[in-house]
């Protein structure tokens, strides 16, 4: 197996990442823009890690702390790279960041129709959380 490596995502990559969602990710965001991770790299330069095996892209996850919780999202991983480890070395990453903030639990968004992406939660040790619902507002600009 070739070697992955884990890195943040810098400025130059952006425009690659959102191509690469197109393809990688289940749905969208309303973030998913250049503007909406030009802000997010610029505001948190680490919270978006890239996973790359032979120069190109493999996989993404975003690892947001506000300085309360730690908020996993947009774990990506491209159809030919699944099941090689890539969600794994992510997670650990992103879990890795966590911790050398002072993180305490990770949480992830995880659409409730991605049954792949429900098992692979599950493989890492997360587990779904009954209690609460998501609550959202579109704010205009």
């Amino acid at each position: 197996m070739d070697k992955l490596s884990i890195r943040p995502a810098n400025p130059d990559d952006l425009d690659e990442i959102l191509a690469f969602w197109k393809e990688a990710a289940e749905g969208t965001s309303i973030s998913d823009d250049r503007d909406g991770i030009e802000r997010l790299v610029a505001r948190d330069p680490e919270c978006l890690i890239l996973a790359e095996r032979d120069g190109r892209l493999a996989g993404t996850v975003i690892a947001g702390f506000d300085g309360w919780r730690c908020h996993l999202y947009r774990l990506a991983v491209h159809p030919e790279q699944r099941r090689r480890g890539v969600a794994t070395a992510l997670l650990s990453a992103a879990e890795d960041r966590f911790v050398r903030l002072g993180g305490r639990r990770g949480d992830a968004m995880v659409l409730d129709a991605n049954e792949r992406a429900h098992h692979a939660w599950r493989a890492a040790g997360y587990e779904r959380e009954s209690r609460w619902s998501r609550w959202v507002k579109h704010l205009s600009q």
